[in-house]
Formats: structure tokens, C-alpha cells, sequence
């Protein structure tokens, strides 16, 4: 897979503006975001989506153990443990700051605060944060 990878690419339907769906595209744009192959992050985000993990609650529920067997299926290796610690810890704090995702988006003032809102939790950087603005205009 060459170039960017977009949220249709996954059988994401952003456009919906349901918050399962938004946080589906902020999980991919998690493992996008790390310097890894393109299919490697798409593979372990399918990985995911065949465990039925792809919302906070499934994520803390899913526990580090769980987490790092499927990135290790979808080939994350390189990645595994940090990640598995990343989105637990992510989850955790979206989940007791803001509720969910959508929350915390209207809860931005523009585009500048909803960069500086997800840049403020640890392990989301610019890279995620572009990827993942890039596809949400659709639905702001």
C-alpha cells in the first residue's frame, strides 16, 4: 500500500459521526502514526477489528496481555508492548477527561485547541494528530 491511508480504506464511515466510528479512525491513526509499514498497521488494525477491540471500553477491558497478542498477529512486534501500554493509558484518560471522543472534539474551540487537546495525551503525536484531522474535516 503506497501513499496515505484514508478512514474509507478501512471501512470507516466517518461521515456517519458516530463516536464508534470516530474513535475507530483515531485507533488506526494510532498505529499509523508510529514509523512502521503501511499494511503492517492496517493488518494489526483488522486484527483488532476480528477481536471486537476497537472501542475504549473493549481496549481497557482487553488488557495489556490481550493487546500485545493481537499487535503481535498483525506483526506491530517492533511495537508491541509501548503500543499496548499506549492505548490503555489513552483509553484511560479520554474515558476520565472527556467521556469519549466526540466530547472531547466539541469540546475543542477550533481546530488549533481539538490539535492541542489530542497532542496532550501521551504517545499521541503530530503525525496521528495529522492523519487524523486530515480525514475528520468530513464530518466537523
Amino acid at each position: 500500500m503506497k501513499g496515505k491511508i484514508y478512514s474509507k480504506d478501512l471501512g470507516i464511515n466517518l461521515k456517519s459521526g458516530k463516536e464508534k466510528e470516530i474513535f475507530k479512525w483515531f485507533l488506526s491513526c494510532l498505529l499509523f502514526g508510529k514509523p512502521i509499514q503501511q499494511e503492517v498497521a492496517k493488518r494489526t488494525y483488522f486484527e483488532l477489528e476480528k477481536e471486537g477491540i476497537l472501542t475504549p471500553e473493549k481496549i481497557l477491558k482487553a488488557g495489556w496481555n490481550k493487546l500485545v497478542e493481537v499487535l503481535d498477529r498483525g506483526h506491530y512486534v517492533r511495537y508491541d508492548f509501548s503500543t499496548a501500554t499506549k492505548l490503555l493509558n489513552i483509553c484511560k484518560k479520554l474515558k476520565k477527561n472527556y467521556g469519549n471522543l466526540t466530547n472531547l472534539i466539541k469540546k475543542a474551540k477550533n481546530k488549533k485547541d481539538l490539535e492541542k487537546k489530542l497532542l496532550e495525551f501521551k504517545g499521541v503525536g503530530p503525525v496521528t494528530v495529522r492523519i487524523f484531522l486530515r480525514d475528520l474535516k468530513s464530518i466537523k
